[in-house]
This record gives C-alpha cells, sequence and structure tokens, in this order.
C-alpha cells in the first residue's frame, strides 16, 4: 500500500484541518479565564472534534506512507496556523512570516521529492516499547515541574515542547496501529495496544497545548511545537521502526539533511517573525 504522493495529499489535508482546529481552541482560550474552564465549553469539544478528524487524516496518511513522509507534511501546519490566525484577526500575514512560510514549504517537499522515504520493516523489541512508553510520561512530568511557578513566557516554551513530543510518540503509536489495521483488520486494530496509547498521546498532547496556550502567545509555544515533533518521530521512526531514505549517493544524502534543516531552521525564524 506505500503511495508516497497519495500520504502526502492526505497528511495536507490534516495539517490543514489540525491548523483550523489550533486557531479554533486559541480563541476558546483567550476568552476563558482558565484553562479548565474554557474545556467545559461546548465549543471547546468541537474544536476537540476537528483535532481527531485531522488525526484520522494522519492515520490514513500513515497507511500509505512511513513517519518519513508524513511528519515533513505536517510540519505545514504551523505556516498554516498562521495563515488562519491572520485571517481570523483580519489583517494580511507579515512578509516575513509569508517569505519563511514559503521556504518551510520548498523545504518540505525537497525531503518528500529528494529523500524518497521508505517504511520500516523492524519490529521492535518489548524492551524498547517499555522505554518508549516510560519516556513519554517522564517528559509530561518533568514538563510540569519544570513549568511550576515559571514566568509564562517559560511555561509557554515549556508546555510548546512538551506538546510537541507528545505529538511525536502519537505519531508513532499512530503508525504502528494503522500498520496493525492494515495487516489485521479491525480486530488487529482493536488488540493494538498502540492504538490506545495513541489515543492517550493525542489527548495528553492536546491537554497540554491548552495550557500552552493559556500560559502565552500562540506564537510562543505552537512554532516549539512543530519543530520538535517531527525530530521525535523521525528519530523514534528511524530508530525504532527501521524506516529509511531512499538516497544511494553523497550528493542525495546531502541534498535531503540540507532540506531537513532549512524545514528545522525555516519553521523556527517563522516562530520568531511572528512573536515579533
Amino acid at each position: 500500500m506505500h503511495n508516497i504522493y497519495l500520504s502526502a495529499i492526505l497528511a495536507l489535508i490534516s495539517a490543514a484541518t489540525m491548523a483550523a482546529g489550533t486557531v479554533w481552541r486559541h480563541r476558546i482560550m483567550r476568552a476563558g479565564t482558565s484553562p479548565l474552564r474554557s474545556m467545559r465549553r461546548p465549543a471547546w469539544w468541537a474544536s476537540m472534534g476537528v483535532a481527531f478528524l485531522a488525526y484520522g487524516f494522519q492515520a490514513a496518511a500513515l497507511a500509505f506512507g512511513s513517519l518519513l513522509v508524513v511528519q515533513p507534511v505536517l510540519a505545514l501546519s504551523l505556516m498554516l496556523t498562521l495563515l488562519f490566525s491572520a485571517h481570523e484577526e483580519h489583517r494580511r500575514m507579515h512578509p516575513e512570516e509569508a517569505c519563511w512560510g514559503a521556504l518551510l514549504t520548498m523545504s518540505v517537499a525537497g525531503v518528500v521529492l529528494l529523500g524518497r522515504p521508505l517504511p520500516g520493516a523492524r519490529e521492535p523489541l518489548a524492551w524498547e516499547w517499555a522505554i518508549v512508553v516510560s519516556s513519554a510520561v517522564a517528559v509530561v512530568a518533568g514538563a510540569f515541574a519544570f513549568a511550576y511557578r515559571r514566568p509564562t513566557a517559560t511555561q509557554s516554551l515549556t508546555y510548546g515542547i512538551t506538546c510537541g513530543a507528545l505529538f511525536g510518540y502519537q505519531a508513532l503509536f499512530s503508525k504502528v496501529a494503522v500498520d496493525d489495521f492494515v495487516s489485521g483488520g479491525i480486530m488487529g486494530l482493536l488488540t493494538s495496544w498502540q492504538l490506545w496509547a495513541m489515543l492517550l498521546a493525542a489527548t495528553a498532547g492536546t491537554i497540554v497545548q491548552q495550557y500552552a496556550f493559556a500560559a502565552g502567545n500562540l506564537g510562543t509555544s505552537l512554532p516549539a511545537a512543530k519543530v520538535v515533533e517531527p525530530i521525535v518521530a523521525f528519530a523514534l521512526g528511524i530508530f525504532l521502526l527501521g524506516e529509511t531514505f531512499r538516497v544511494t549517493s553523497g550528493a542525495g544524502w546531502a541534498a535531503t539533511g540540507a532540506s531537513i534543516s532549512i524545514m528545522l531552521i525555516s519553521a523556527a525564524m517563522l516562530t520568531r517573525a511572528s512573536v515579533r
């Protein structure tokens, strides 16, 4: 079922849906007095439905491609979020934002088209999964312990990084759960513990995201999350699942590595541009 182009299209739809839901939830959080009170509003739950719809498109993309395909395309949700946020606030994107957004788009295309990612065939061992799960729990606990009584800017950045890491873990669990569905049907999916880990990671990531939104500017926490998410997903996909790029020459590896570096740098610079 490997189809890099269909996977990229589905991932792009997921990125757009994710961006729309993120802007909606941010508006709800700004209108509320606290994260927990905002979460009680029906509109917040409706926005959560949009978020899970985005996860559905992401899962469909993972059925046809590897994490190395899907995660770079999902990074475009950063640019789309800033674009939708500008539209919601009845303003234009700043020229610098548009410039870095265009560079981000081109670098993502470079990762997919030049790297031509391949799915992995490695079966992780039980002790490796134990390390992955325990590290995810440690990340969340450590973030809340560190952010406690810190300045709001520090809280926003910490929660944003944690959110990105959780969504990186969620992408890994999604990939394995989708593969279980493809090979074993609905029973294969329902008996896959990674399905429930995916739902837990997605929910935890979204809740942490709400704390990030409440702590500071959207342009502080969200870009941090979008930079960390592909790094975590890439690392887990390569080292745990055995995914790789279909590159055979030194020049090809240099071009792919440059595209990944530019993707991360442009996302970081888009962060700086958005908070000025």
